[in-house]
């Protein structure tokens, strides 16, 4: 083997191994990277706007207004017991964040249906008790088709839209409705809006996201 031999071979070590480190810097910027857009949103929550007044009815048939929600936080989303779409993958994702906030958490969860006809108390009770909701921590709440809409539609942006008949697929086709949760502060106001489809990294990056959003309103006065 002649002198260029020896050269090159000792040469191609540390160049390799440069490299390596090089490639593993890079990984290293990005996944800092990642990790604080992941949590931007909590860091930075601005005010989307008030939440109006409502009354509803929860799954023991109580009355909640927004008053019984003022002073806490809170966690929202909608849904239909008679979805086979995407209700059960939320309403399980919900149940995690039950899960992940310790015992004395203050912060609430809502849920309100979109299918207010079916969706009675005793209903959204029986539904809640599949998914092993908290009734001190967990609401379900139904109401008036408008009193659902001022509050999911107006205040909370959510979306929900009666398909057709001619629409559905199946006969528990009934509506289109957003999969996002959205986030209010003690004073009754929007604070942050978080997508939810999927299930698996994306899920799991929402749910640190919403968790993370939640100890920082917590921590407001």
């Amino acid at each position: 083997m002649n002198n260029g031999d020896h050269r090159a071979r000792g040469i191609g070590w540390p160049v390799l191994i440069g490299l390596t480190l090089a490639g593993l810097t890079l990984l290293a910027a990005f996944a800092l990277m990642k990790l604080k857009s992941r949590y931007a949103s909590a860091a930075a929550l601005p005010i989307a706007g008030p939440i109006a007044d409502f009354t509803l009815t929860n799954q023991d048939g109580c009355a909640v207004s927004l008053a019984d929600l003022r002073g806490h936080v809170w966690v929202a989303d909608i849904i239909f017991t008679r979805c086979a779409g995407p209700c059960p993958v939320m309403t399980r994702q919900m149940k995690a964040l039950q899960d992940a906030l310790p015992s004395d958490s203050p912060t609430k969860l809502v849920t309100l249906t979109t299918d207010a006809d079916y969706d009675t108390p005793p209903v959204l009770k029986t539904y809640a008790g599949r998914f092993g909701a908290d009734p001190r921590r967990w609401i379900f709440l139904t109401g008036t088709k408008r009193e659902i809409a001022n509050l999911a539609i107006d205040s909370l942006k959510l979306t929900a839209i009666a398909k057709k008949p001619e629409e559905r697929n199946t006969p528990e086709d009934l509506f289109v409705h957003s999969t996002i949760f959205v986030v209010a502060d003690k004073q009754g106001r929007l604070r942050g809006v978080f997508e939810t489809e999927g299930e698996g990294i994306e899920w799991a990056s929402a749910k640190e996201q919403i968790l993370a959003a939640v100890r920082r309103l917590e921590r407001e006065t």
